[in-house]
């Protein structure tokens, strides 16, 4: 039996169940101006999933490495739940 596909879902879920908090953390305390934070580790992780010589540490690198890009698009998305009122704006941010 080959459960790497299952593995593979799991690791998915996971992974982009953990940076919902994440973004939502990282517009509060500096803006959607850390996306090249997000640019920099998705490349990263992309280019070591490449490298990785076994299966399931480039599937999981791979994952991380899409999840931290696509995490980009939802910085800027966050902001504007942000104006909308959905989510609590930093106080303590100069405008």
């Amino acid at each position: 039996m080959n459960f790497s596909g299952i593995l593979t879902a799991g690791i998915s879920f996971l992974v982009i169940g953990i940076f919902h908090p994440i973004v939502i953390w990282a517009e509060y305390y500096f803006t959607k101006r850390c996306w090249p934070v997000f640019l920099a580790a998705g490349g990263i992780c992309l280019g070591l999933s490449v490298c990785s010589g076994r299966e399931m540490p480039s599937v999981f690198l791979g994952v991380l490495g899409c999840t931290f890009l696509w995490s980009i698009q939802e910085l800027y998305e966050q902001e504007e739940r942000v104006k909308k009122g959905w989510f609590p704006e930093n106080s303590n941010r100069q405008k």
